[in-house]
């Protein structure tokens, strides 16, 4: 087999060079790009610090799956298992209610936390060589008043918030300075309204007043990032951060302040991966959360798409877009075993960014620029059927993690080994 796999590689190399496509080059580079893992997917987004409280607030996972990961050292060895069966560089992404508390460091609610209710995650973090990014938690809370939070006509619910979210940018800001990094923040809500609104104006306001007040002092190791979505379970009368309210905010603040594009976050109708361009032209970083919408609901596990191709195409032959593009995967699905959920949704991101780099993009760009749209076309499919299966099967054993055929197997002996034993 192994000759067999090693005369595909060659033969694919081969293939490539043809096109004046370099694999050695593209599987490098890959390598060194760092994927954020969600920590959400281990658990169904129960996290740690209201854990009688099924998740709510705009957040709905589905699904009877055993062996949910139930506290810290079952989350991170359900994170270690499937980062081991993944390959290049990876990151953590942390929600803030997977705060840590011990004997020594006692529940505290959400407008309260310090960076010492993270120590355990920075120190694991460090020990396996991970970056570290962040969210405020603003779901799942009883002060989540009727689908509102920052935006609230109430002042106390509103401050109880703001409260949140700049602790939150206060610990992002230490991570940053502990582990020399830059941290991206990401600021999403759920508010919305489950009818149409009488006062779009008065929640929008609301929302920028409580923007400025937690933005009001610099973070030097964090990047900002805030969230769209078009609705929400429950609220699809209006969603009071919609996409031209956070550019606009976004733009209008400056620095380190960004849209985040979330793919399950928009109309189904909407090209996500186009907008990237456009964005691009305009913000220091391109922050996203990488999940598979179907009907209604964005949070589906990624697979190998036309969109998640379409996506990393653009990350990878935008100028100066493979370096500043923060990649989080965003999905959690309880019906499916959960390391096995992680293991194939960052697979699929690796692998879609291993088939852009190899797409001749210099080749369709010059046929596009000289007005040659036939052969244009005709490139672009003949692109479909290149040899790809073969380099990334390389790719996978020379980041020492299995083939896709044999990811299986690994999951199960864990769910046989470790997890049923909960």
């Amino acid at each position: 087999m192994a000759d067999v796999e090693k005369q595909a590689y060659e033969l694919a190399k081969g293939k490539y060079a043809e096109h004046g496509i370099d694999v050695e080059a593209a599987m490098d580079k890959l390598s060194k790009k760092a994927i954020s893992m969600h920590c959400w997917q281990g658990d169904d987004v129960m996290g740690f610090d209201q854990p009688e409280n099924a998740a709510s607030g705009g957040i709905l996972t589905t699904g009877n799956y055993p062996y949910r990961a139930r506290n810290f050292k079952e989350l991170t060895e359900d994170f270690e298992k499937a980062a081991s069966l993944i390959p290049g560089k990876k990151r953590i992404n942390l929600h803030a209610s997977y705060a840590v508390f011990t004997d020594e460091n006692p529940w505290v609610d959400r407008d309260q936390i310090e960076y010492k209710h993270f120590e355990p995650w920075i120190m694991w973090a460090k020990k396996n060589g991970y970056g570290i990014d962040f969210n405020p938690t603003l779901f799942s809370h009883p002060m989540v008043k009727e689908g509102l939070t920052v935006s609230s006509p109430e002042k106390e619910v509103r401050d109880f918030w703001i409260r949140h979210c700049i602790a939150c940018r206060k610990i992002a800001e230490r991570i940053g300075e502990e582990m020399d990094d830059m941290v991206l923040n990401n600021f999403w809500i759920p508010d919305g309204l489950k009818d149409y609104p009488a006062d779009r104006y008065g929640l929008r306001k609301r929302l920028k007043d409580s923007l400025d007040e937690i933005y009001s002092f610099e973070t030097p190791h964090v990047i900002d990032s805030v969230e769209q979505k078009v609705f929400g379970i429950g609220l699809e009368g209006f969603t009071v951060g919609d996409q031209e309210f956070y550019v606009s905010y976004a733009a209008k603040k400056g620095g380190n302040i960004v849209p985040l594009i979330d793919l399950g976050h928009f109309n189904p109708m909407e090209n996500v991966p186009e907008k990237l361009s456009s964005l691009a032209l305009f913000f220091p970083y391109l922050a996203l959360h990488v999940t598979r919408s179907m009907h209604w609901d964005s949070d589906h596990v990624t697979l190998f798409d036309d969109t998640m191709r379409e996506l990393s195409y653009e990350i990878a032959t935008i100028p100066g877009a493979w370096g500043k593009s923060r990649i989080g995967m965003d999905f959690f699905d309880a019906s499916i075993n959960r390391v096995g959920a992680w293991a194939v949704g960052m697979r699929t991101m690796e692998k879609s960014l291993l088939y852009a780099l190899l797409q001749p993009a210099k080749e369709m760009k010059h046929l596009q620029d000289t007005y040659q749209f036939s052969e244009k076309m005709m490139v672009y499919e003949a692109a479909k059927t290149m040899p790809f299966g073969a380099v990334w099967d390389k790719y996978c054993r020379r980041q020492n993690v299995p083939a896709d055929s044999d990811v299986w197997a690994e999951v199960k002996k864990y769910e046989d080994e470790v997890m049923s034993q909960r």
